[in-house]
């Protein structure tokens, strides 16, 4: 470890995983016997309770589930949220099961989790991830509920990202595009940085966006509709579609619900198989679909300003270098997605605790708010605007704190980023930065407990 003085053997024991579990059932299904298998990793358990996703793929592999284990403890190191890091997976494509048939195995893939401590609002709490979402999410709640009768009280708290009415949280379903686009302004904001090539104002900025799944949708959709940003190319694993004057991200959605794929959307020309969207001309690129989207076989062809990991390692390692050498501007992963596990640990708080966010204290902001508006309108003797006083006025719903407690979990870690780029510059890039914030803490964490 070049940029961190760590007791001798710590790096080694942060490094490795400290438990991997592999679990085979069967589940009986149309008339035979189906075996299945499936992994639950747990990372670090320097903070407790562990968290993680769980992915259904037909290539999952145990090894792939322990790097992702490893990148949720530094990703909750970094943001502050106190989880350790866990990841699971199941070996299932689940587009070849109906949902009669994956609920049975949901159950039963909770069953064996349970089974071995693997699942529970204290020790370990799953969330959504490729191929699973809401509904896996309720199912395995309501099966861990059921297995642990004694325990109902706070049984809503063993998996995040479930439904509003099995309680989840607003805004879970968006935080981590909403976390896209609040680690962009961020970085904007921040006057250390070169911005856009010297831009510092997303309005009119050119953004390619690949994956168009619920991270890349919502970061589109946020970044055109608020910040004014043209997407002006969105790419997906059968082609891309452009717009150099912006594509209407919402009607392309629809189209793609509609159809099964982007390609064939009349707002926009479309390129049938072609993978060469990402090396279009833009400001921003974010890749937020799969793994090692930029290789060193395109990263000479990358023409961003700056580029944004949406998904997991979207970037290579020899990728990195050739990007940076070429002056791009990249902001990692490891910040940039951590939207969706500082929402799900507000979910978690909110179903231990059994109060929504807000109750307490809305109708109180409200008076407030209300209040200072009629002593304003007296003070100056005019009306208080029309175009700004529901807004004003309003106490603040569920969805509204969630979203304004991820961004200032985004911006105040930003902040930490840039500081420690500012005092150790030799760590010349964010990436490194990132890692060593997170990787300090974490140290930390195990000497303070005599690990």
């Amino acid at each position: 470890m070049t940029f961190l003085d760590l007791p001798e053997g710590l790096s080694e024991r942060i490094m490795q995983c400290n438990s991997t579990y592999t679990v085979r059932f069967g589940v009986r299904l149309r008339g035979r016997m189906y075996s299945f298998i499936g992994w639950r990793s747990v990372h670090s358990e320097h903070c407790e309770p562990v968290k993680g996703g769980i992915r259904y793929a037909s290539n999952a592999d145990a090894e792939e589930v322990e790097a992702l284990a490893a990148l949720m403890t530094l990703k909750c190191s970094l943001v502050d949220v106190p989880f350790g890091g866990s990841k699971g997976a199941l070996k299932i494509d689940p587009r070849e099961w109906t949902p009669q048939e994956l609920e049975r195995i949901t159950r039963r893939f909770t069953q064996e989790l349970n089974k071995r401590g693997l699942i529970g609002p204290g020790v370990n709490v799953p969330a959504p991830d490729i191929g699973t979402g809401e509904r896996e999410m309720a199912w395995m709640m309501d099966e861990f509920r059921r297995a642990n009768p004694t325990d109902v009280i706070n049984a809503r708290a063993c998996v995040t990202g479930k439904p509003l009415s099995k309680g989840g949280i607003a805004g879970r379903t968006e935080a981590t595009g909403r976390g896209v686009q609040f680690a962009i302004q961020s970085y904007l904001r921040d006057l250390r940085t070169s911005g856009l090539g010297g831009k510092r104002d997303l309005k009119s900025a050119a953004v390619i966006v690949q994956g168009f799944g619920n991270v890349g949708y919502h970061a589109a959709k946020f970044l055109s509709e608020e910040d004014g940003a043209r997407v002006t190319i969105v790419a997906e694993r059968d082609g891309y579609v452009a717009n150099a004057d912006g594509l209407a991200i919402e009607a392309l959605k629809q189209h793609q619900i509609k159809t099964g794929s982007i390609l064939g959307f009349e707002g926009a020309a479309s390129f049938p198989g072609d993978m060469t969207g990402i090396e279009q001309p833009c400001d921003v690129l974010i890749p937020a679909a799969m793994e090692n989207a930029v290789h060193a076989g395109n990263a000479d062809r990358i023409k961003a300003n700056l580029v944004v990991e949406a998904a997991n390692g979207p970037v290579t390692f020899e990728a990195d270098k050739v990007l940076r050498t070429r002056g791009v501007a990249i902001l990692p992963d490891l910040y940039v997605n951590a939207g969706g596990v500082v929402v799900s640990y507000f979910e978690w708080v909110k179903n231990l605790t059994h109060i929504p966010f807000g109750l307490m204290e809305r109708r109180r902001r409200e008076r407030r708010n209300q209040t200072i508006a009629s002593a304003l309108e007296r003070m100056t003797g005019k009306e208080f605007p029309a175009d700004i006083r529901d807004e004003f006025l309003e106490g603040g719903a569920e969805i509204d704190l969630v979203r304004s407690g991820l961004e200032d979990v985004m911006r105040s870690t930003w902040g930490r980023i840039a500081d420690l780029m500012e005092q150790q510059p030799e760590l010349g890039d964010y990436r490194t930065a990132a890692y060593v914030a997170s990787i300090r803490q974490i140290a930390d964490a195990y000497e303070a407990i005599g690990i």
